[in-house]
This record gives C-alpha cells, sequence and structure tokens, in this order.
C-alpha cells in the first residue's frame, strides 16, 4: 500500500485513487493518562495527544507547543470546549464547540493550525484506505480544512520562487453557508492560495471539478472538507477535555459509570474523531451517529445495508431557505439541520477500512497483508456503492460496528421540540437544530450511563429554525442570544460571480482560471 507524508495528504486533500488517508498506526494513551493528563488545560492536552501522533524528531516540541497554545488564545471562553449539564438527573450534558471566530465546531481545527513556524514540518506517513474506486463524496459538509497548513506548506515550497514559478492553490468547496464562511476566515490573505465558494441553486460540480483533466491542467486544485486526516486529528480533543471537565467536577465517576457521545452526523468526521479517542484507550461505552431525515447511517446500522435512498421533488422539501438550505439534484432531503443533509457519508469509509482490517486480516499476523485485505474490502464495497447504489456487509462485519457505534434518526418535527422543550428546562438553554438532534438521540435512553450530547454550532447561525421553535415561548427575544459579531451582517456588501446553470462545467472553470490567472498577475 503506497505512503505519503503529511504534507502530500493535506495538499492532495484525496489520494490519486480517491482513497481517503489514514495513519499507520492508531497510538495508545500512556499507562499514567488519567492522573497526568486530568488537570490540563485545553491546549497542554491537545499537545499531549498530538505528541503520540508527531514525534519530537518531526516537529520539536516547544514549537508545537507554542502552535496550539497561540491557535486557541482567540477563542472566546478559556476552556475552549467547555462541557456543560442539562440536567442532573437525566445525566445529560452539552460539550459547546462553537466559541471560534466563526460559531462552530469547525474552529477547532482552523484553530489548531493557525500558525506556522520556522523549519520543515515532517508529520507522520499516512496511506490510502484503498486503491481504486471513489465514493460519492459531498464536498459541501463540514467547512473548513487546515488553511494554514496549506499556506505553510506552500511557503517551504516557494522558498526562493518568483512569479508563476511559484505553486498557487486552488481551493473550492460547496456551501449552504456554514462551510463557505469557516473556509474564506481561515483562508483570507494567505498567499499562493484562491478559494471559490459554492453556493449553488443546483448542481455544485466540485466533484466534477476535481475530475476534470483541463482544469486540473492548470490549476492544483485542493478540498476543504472533513475527508482531510488532520481535521479528524485535531478533532479527537475536545472528546478527552470533555471527559476530563466530568470527572474533575465529580460529575462523573469513572470507576463506577460509563459515558457516552452522540453526535449529530452528517459526513461522518466528527464521531470519527470519537471513534479515535475510544481506540486510543478513552473509555467511551458507545459512539451514538444522531442522523437527520438523512438517515443513511441509521439505516445501517439496523440493517447492515448501506444504500442511498434518494428522494425528489415535494418528498425531498423541507428546511429552512434562510437558514441555508438548498434543493440538491443528488436527492438529499432537505432538513432543518442543513449541514447533515447528506446521501452518502464520506468518512463512513474509514472506519469501514479498520473493521475490514481486524475482520477479513485476522488470519493473518503480516500487517501488510492485514492492510491490503482491508483496502481490497472498501474497494469492492465503494465499487458497489458507486455503481449499484449501494452495498450489504456481511453480519461480523455489522456486528463489529455494533460494539462501537449506535444510530438513532431525528425527524424534523422533533428536533424543533426538543428545542422548545429543553429551553422550558431550569436554564433556559438554546439549542441549534443540529445539537437539539444529539440531545434528542441522548434523551431516548433514560436509564443509560451519562451522555455527552455535541453542540456543533451556535443557536444564531440558524435562526429561523429557533425563532420556529420557540415564538411562542414567553420571554424568549432572538436579540438576547444574537452575537454582537451578528449584529449588522446582513448589510455588508456581498462579493459574488453567477454562472448560468446552462453554462454547466465550463462556465465554471472559465471563472475560476480567469480569476486565479488575475490574482497571479496582479501579486
Amino acid at each position: 500500500m503506497p505512503q505519503f507524508s503529511f504534507e502530500e495528504t493535506v495538499l492532495k486533500g484525496l489520494a490519486a485513487d480517491q482513497g481517503l488517508f489514514l495513519p499507520e498506526d492508531i497510538p495508545a494513551l500512556p499507562s499514567d493518562w488519567q492522573d497526568a493528563w486530568s488537570q490540563l488545560t485545553f491546549s497542554e492536552l491537545a499537545f499531549k495527544i498530538f505528541s503520540l501522533y508527531i514525534a519530537p524528531s518531526e516537529i520539536e516540541p516547544t514549537a508545537l507547543r507554542d502552535i496550539i497554545d497561540r491557535s486557541y488564545s482567540s477563542f472566546r471562553v478559556p476552556s475552549v470546549t467547555p462541557t456543560v449539564t442539562l440536567d442532573h438527573a437525566k445525566k445529560v450534558h452539552l460539550l459547546e464547540l462553537y466559541h471560534g471566530e466563526t460559531f462552530a465546531f469547525k474552529d477547532i481545527v482552523r484553530g489548531l493550525f493557525g500558525t506556522t513556524i520556522s523549519g520543515v514540518y515532517v508529520p507522520p506517513r499516512l496511506s490510502s484506505t484503498r486503491r481504486v474506486a471513489s465514493p460519492d463524496l459531498k464536498l459541501s459538509d463540514s467547512g473548513m480544512l487546515n488553511s494554514n497548513l496549506f499556506e505553510f506548506f506552500l511557503i517551504k515550497r516557494n522558498d526562493g520562487k518568483s512569479g508563476r514559478d511559484r505553486e498557487h492553490l486552488t481551493v473550492v468547496c460547496a456551501t449552504s453557508g456554514d462551510t463557505g464562511s469557516a473556509s474564506i476566515y481561515g483562508l483570507r490573505g494567505k498567499k499562493d492560495v484562491s478559494i471559490f465558494v459554492m453556493y449553488p441553486t443546483g448542481k455544485a460540480f466540485v466533484k466534477d471539478l476535481f475530475n476534470d483533466p483541463e482544469i486540473n491542467s492548470s490549476q492544483r486544485l485542493a478540498a476543504v472538507n472533513s475527508i482531510n486526516f488532520a481535521r479528524i486529528l485535531a478533532q479527537i480533543t475536545y472528546y478527552f477535555a470533555s471527559y476530563f471537565s466530568l470527572v474533575t467536577s465529580g460529575t462523573y465517576n469513572p470507576a463506577a459509570d460509563q459515558i457516552r457521545f452522540v453526535v449529530p452526523t452528517g459526513n461522518f468526521g466528527d464521531i470519527l474523531a470519537g471513534y479515535f479517542a475510544k481506540r486510543m484507550g478513552l473509555p467511551v461505552s458507545k459512539l451514538v451517529i444522531a442522523c437527520n431525515e438523512n438517515d443513511i447511517l441509521h439505516r445501517f446500522l439496523q440493517t447492515g445495508t448501506y444504500e442511498k435512498q434518494p428522494v425528489h421533488g415535494a418528498a425531498a422539501a423541507g428546511g429552512l431557505v434562510e437558514d441555508g438550505v438548498k434543493a440538491s439534484p443528488e436527492g438529499v432531503k432537505e432538513t432543518l439541520s442543513p449541514s447533515m443533509d447528506i446521501l452518502v457519508s464520506s468518512n463512513f469509509e474509514r472506519l469501514l477500512w479498520f473493521v475490514a482490517h481486524n475482520v477479513y486480516g485476522s488470519h493473518t499476523n503480516n500487517p501488510q497483508e492485514k492492510k491490503a485485505i482491508a483496502g481490497e474490502k472498501v474497494k469492492e464495497w465503494q465499487s458497489q456503492l458507486k455503481i449499484d447504489g449501494g452495498f450489504k456487509v456481511e453480519r461480523q462485519v455489522l456486528d463489529a460496528v455494533r460494539a462501537d457505534f449506535a444510530a438513532e434518526r431525528v425527524s424534523d418535527a422533533e428536533t424543533i421540540a426538543t428545542i422548545r422543550d429543553v429551553y422550558r428546562w431550569p436554564g433556559r438553554y438554546i439549542l441549534d437544530p443540529h445539537s437539539a438532534i444529539a440531545v434528542t438521540a441522548a434523551l431516548r435512553y433514560p436509564e443509560s450511563p451519562h451522555q455527552v450530547a455535541l453542540a456543533t454550532a451556535h443557536p444564531a447561525k440558524f435562526a429561523k429554525a429557533v425563532e420556529m421553535a420557540l415564538a411562542e415561548e414567553k420571554g424568549f427575544h432572538f436579540k438576547d442570544v444574537l452575537p454582537e459579531q451578528f449584529v449588522g451582517m446582513e448589510e455588508k456588501p456581498r462579493r459574488l460571480r453567477f454562472v448560468m446553470r446552462s453554462e454547466g462545467l465550463k462556465g465554471l472553470r472559465k471563472v475560476i482560471v480567469d480569476e486565479v490567472d488575475k490574482e497571479r498577475t496582479e501579486k
């Protein structure tokens, strides 16, 4: 199986065979981690976790610590990702991931790689999950890639170069609003980087661009989405931070209690980070996949069949345009939680690789043979997904997934009801619709151990759905929760170009090539 440096994975995004990158090994926690790490700050905890993946010879510890400290210095709360208790009796807690600059969990990733250092950064080598076949990737979910890594590696590559000899990165993504804002924020002002955010009324053409030989002959394309492994690595830290927050507060006793993490899930990146934390040794009893009405993962956990079920016309209609919902020609159901509106989950193949590695590689002790077997199995499944629209796994594979995961499906009506119900609890907490899906799923297990629902966005980012749920509630005024950074935003100037649907890929390609050429000429 081919290996790649971390730099290559950041700049490529996808492997040439359309597979996703994984580390060669998942490191185990040190034997004293529960005592030695219990009082660490978020930055200190991130340093410990990253040091398990990055050897001192690859990046000097003092430099790594400095990067981390500066990266999280701009968060609005000292703990970066605080865990709060919604209901002590129900043992339901909330991990708040929206205290960064763009008020969404993507800032955790953007922040970690928010500075550059002198010297050469040579992280661990990674390999691809498969050798051929491509999943149906929907690049509109998950937003900010590690933008400052883009800049860092380009600075290194362009040392001593000038003009057209300099390498230039062309970043493209599609968005319903949340992805684009985080991407633009992270990439603004970056040298040798252009970004194009598509806000489509029809087909986004992102995947077509990456498969288009004409544009790839003149542009180095990069994607800003959760398929980049560095994003998964960055998200591991907040699972540990939440665990220690509950332990040190006396809320949770690891010797007597169990803990679940309930994650609002679209492309599977956020919950995959939880899986890595669990594999490293964090004592998590179960990871709960909380889906909206785009429920391919819930159906898989029920039946073992991973199958697209596109809907169109009236059956697909839903959600709120004001909160970023857009009609999809692929057949995605429109919901009140648009960041989770997916037909397939692009990161899911990473989990399938680990499961195939354990199930089908059990007969051999040869590590490379195990990896090859897993890669071939993922290739087979992804080929079936592409050609037939789905695949069914064997019972031992499904059982292996169920050992770590459960899944719940939450409707729009249930989402609205949970936002309203939780607001009526003591504390009058206001959830955004994505976070409400996680809380809804958690509340279905009243006799369960402690459950931590992930709050992935500030409610102001999905204001229309929140107002729909709470408009009749006494004392509710949305202006009371509106961040000052949002005030007056709608009056700001808008910069956009229109590409007519009739122009298709050719028209989009021309806009990108012309704009990049203009930028490079001006500079």
